[in-house]
């Protein structure tokens, strides 16, 4: 027999693509428009002033491209960096895995300190690495802030700490695809030297739009200031292009038209609210999420409180468990995503993704569904434990400060 229509919606509470508002979607709904009319730059220019107040900037310059985040991984290096440039950056998941190997296919020698998973960057082995380099060969320093395969954030401002502590010139690399616009984010104040987001996380838009904000020392280095002629190739990511281009308002190839204008919906919902009232969000959320967890005697993969992120929590599942089963069983029988381990915690964990357009009712439906999917596969919970300490959690601690 045929399966039937099932009623109501997909709960999709991955850590990305994560829910559009629906002001959002309807923002995007427009007709094809020539994107070299003369009102055109009506739209462009001010998504490129007003995307810098999510990165913490506003000394720093946004480019837009139609790209995902690893796109804007490939922009970063490709412009500031030239073949055989010794690259420093921490390992500890599946994404700062590959940004490690990206860099290494672009003909860059990198230097990789592995942590364990479920810990993130730290910052005194960046600082003694850096120390140790007299030279200065090391030319940027690379950390995904927020993990996700492992529910992992690292402490950006320790990092630019530590460079500065060490006296080293190297540039600040920072992923911040699933951080950026959903938890506190500083450029200026940490001088990131490019800092980089997609828009299907904390900006709540679909994928397809890559950002990255860059710092006026990083912007320097791109246009040829060390006097260096062997830079790495870059055509479609070529910064050069874009600014040209933006300065009157317009791209250099076909923008994602859609998307700009959902971008500009998505500014407006974040100025609304307030970035502070959205990072105070988001972290009432993850600890309500911690909280369920707790509840169920299980333990996220971040190994210590300070490591955990407020936009995932990786749950690891019981010894003989499957987390696979159980993130196939919700979304068959409860349609409900999860996140699914990656790598090293494949079939060790499921993701409860909390970040984007969300609040208290959304998250407890995502709390209540990994809760059943549990029981349904055989792992050991009390039936409502994590709901009741989750809701008890929301009800003394409201998403927005008075």
């Amino acid at each position: 027999m045929a399966a039937t229509r099932r009623p109501g919606r997909n709960h999709l509470f991955i850590p990305g693509p994560t829910n559009i508002p629906e002001r959002v979607l309807r923002a995007m709904h427009v007709p094809s428009e020539d994107h070299r009319s003369p009102s055109f730059p009506e739209l462009v220019k001010p998504l490129l002033q007003d995307s810098k107040m999510v990165f913490g900037s506003t000394n720093g310059t946004v480019i837009l491209f139609p790209s995902s985040g690893t796109g804007i991984w490939e922009s970063a290096l490709s412009n500031t960096l030239c073949r055989g440039d010794k690259v420093l950056t921490a390992r500890y998941g599946q994404f700062s895995h590959l940004w490690v190997d990206m860099a290494q296919r672009l003909g860059l020698d990198v230097i990789v300190q592995d942590e364990e998973w479920g810990a993130g960057a730290d910052p005194q082995k960046i600082e003694e690495a850096l120390r140790a380099d007299k030279e200065h060969a090391i030319k940027a320093v690379m950390v995904v802030h927020n993990e996700t395969a492992t529910g992992v954030t690292s402490d950006i401002g320790a990092v630019r700490k530590a460079i500065d502590a060490a006296g080293h010139p190297a540039l600040l690399f920072v992923d911040g695809i699933s951080s950026i616009g959903s938890l506190p984010f500083y450029m200026d104040d940490w001088k990131v030297d490019c800092a980089i987001a997609g828009s299907q996380k904390g900006f709540m838009l679909p994928a397809g739009l890559g950002l990255i904000c860059i710092s006026p020392k990083a912007l320097k280095i791109a246009e040829g200031g060390t006097g260096r002629n062997d830079r790495l190739g870059h055509a479609y990511f070529a910064w050069k292009d874009q600014l040209a281009a933006n300065a009157t308002g317009y791209f250099p190839y076909t923008p994602v038209l859609p998307l700009l204008y959902g971008l500009r919906e998505a500014l407006a919902i974040v100025k609304e609210e307030g970035l502070e009232n959205v990072y105070h969000r988001h972290h009432v959320l993850a600890e309500a999420t911690r909280q369920a967890v707790a509840a169920w005697g299980l333990k996220p993969c971040a190994k210590e409180p300070k490591w955990n992120s407020d936009t995932v929590t990786a749950i690891v599942v019981p010894e003989g468990a499957d987390a696979a089963k159980v993130i196939t069983h919700a979304y068959e029988r409860y349609n409900l995503s999860l996140g699914a381990g990656l790598s090293k915690v494949a079939g060790k964990v499921f993701r409860i993704g909390h970040l984007g357009d969300l609040n208290e009712l959304s998250l407890l439906g995502a709390i209540a569904g990994a809760e059943m999917a549990m029981i349904d596969c055989g792992i050991k919970v009390t039936p409502g434990s994590g709901v009741a300490a989750a809701s008890s959690y929301l009800r003394e601690n409201p998403l927005h400060k008075a």
